[in-house]
């Protein structure tokens, strides 16, 4: 038992690209199913509990098994009309704040470089998401090609600026989520959704047809028009979404102008939390429903990491959850960019976690940054 443990904590320890790496070679399913399944006493923790699973605090209530709001949508034919509403959008295309404007209908690209054709990277089971939603059997991750908000630090930029996928169709989607449910993936996590959100609906409406049952993941930048959100009410039963920056300016100059940043991720955060509420795992450890913040520490301050946490514990319930990631690193164009330029150190990670427990929330996910 103590060699399994073993093997769990160098796991766990990784950073983010070994684990990555780990994914490739296929060694992380079996980790990653130790690690959410070991109950049993070790010599190495003395403690009875799983390994990495987030863990509620004492005394607090324990999330539910819900089935996916979005089946009786489906059941009602509202799903589609969701659907079909998104689409339209696209005309005049205002899905994202960049609200460009371009007919997308007709083929053009908007600001975020996608037109109606949908555009997938990849799917499969992830094993580097958060533990309550990878599970035994992985987050059924699908990953759209292209995004509106153009980070230049971003680390999957050959998907999300340089368009690296394939044309799918919506049809082709579905049969994904549903090959993702036979897999044994705890949940569809739609990575990047928000310029696709109209495929994503028509899609699922399809896939719940022929018996797709997984809590839906809205794996977003946070960047999100509160139209589109209220749209989304009933269709998405968590809510993943990045809080990047509390300074405008600091967005304008890392992720191409977008100067409104802050005030409309925190708009975002209460209609997302207004409708699928606090985030907890269920008795079995998953996530079935809730909103799960990240927040990405970067070097020099340069994300307001205090604003942020200060603003949570003001507007949200304080046992919001809340993930300080410390994976940060100079991908893409970031070296161009002198206070970006270099990997996040452990007083930086330490003060971001100081600074959460001071403003008093109380689900924190810091695995990453307790190994520094």
């Amino acid at each position: 038992m103590s060699a399994i443990c073993d093997a769990v904590y160098t796991y766990l320890e990784m950073d983010w690209t070994s684990r990555r790496q780990f994914v490739k070679d296929g060694l992380c399913f079996v980790l990653s199913g130790l690690t959410f399944n070991l109950v049993t006493s070790c010599t190495r923790c003395g403690q009875r509990s799983g390994h990495g699973v987030a863990q509620t605090e004492e005394g607090a209530p324990v999330g539910e098994k819900k089935k996916p709001s979005y089946i009786e949508l489906h059941k009602t034919g509202k799903l589609k009309e969701k659907g079909q509403d998104l689409w339209q959008i696209m005309e005049s295309c205002r899905l994202c704040p960049r609200e460009c404007g371009v007919n997308r209908l007709d083929n053009h690209r908007g600001f975020c470089r996608a037109s109606s054709l949908l555009e997938i990277s990849s799917f499969q089971p992830h094993f580097g998401e958060e533990d309550s939603l990878v599970g035994s059997g992985g987050s059924g991750t699908i990953f759209y090609t292209h995004c509106g908000l153009r980070c230049v630090f971003c680390i999957n930029w050959q998907i999300n600026q340089e368009g690296e996928g394939q044309p799918r169709s919506i049809k082709e989607m579905a049969q994904m989520m549903l090959d993702l449910q036979a897999r044994g993936c705890h949940n569809i996590n739609v990575v990047t959704p928000t310029h696709y959100s109209p495929h994503i609906v028509l899609a699922l409406d399809i896939a719940a047809e022929r018996g797709l049952n997984l809590p839906v993941v809205y794996n977003t930048c946070g960047w999100e028009r509160l139209e589109i959100l209220k749209k989304l009410e009933g269709v998405v039963d968590i809510y993943l979404p990045d809080f990047k920056y509390a300074d405008g300016e600091m967005a304008a100059k890392y992720s191409s102008d977008a100067l409104a940043y802050p005030e409309i991720t925190k708009a975002a955060l209460i209609e997302m939390n207004r409708q699928v509420g606090v985030a907890r795992p269920a008795d079995d450890g998953l996530m079935y429903r809730g909103l799960m913040i990240r927040h990405l520490v970067m070097p020099n301050r340069i994300g307001g990491t205090k604003q942020i946490v200060d603003w949570i514990a003001a507007n949200l319930p304080r046992d919001t959850y809340f993930n300080i990631m410390s994976q940060y690193v100079p991908m893409h164009k970031a070296s161009q960019y002198p206070k970006i330029s270099r990997k996040i150190t452990g007083s930086e990670c330490r003060e971001a976690v100081a600074w959460a427990k001071e403003a008093g929330l109380t689900n924190l996910d810091i695995q990453g940054c307790s190994l520094f």
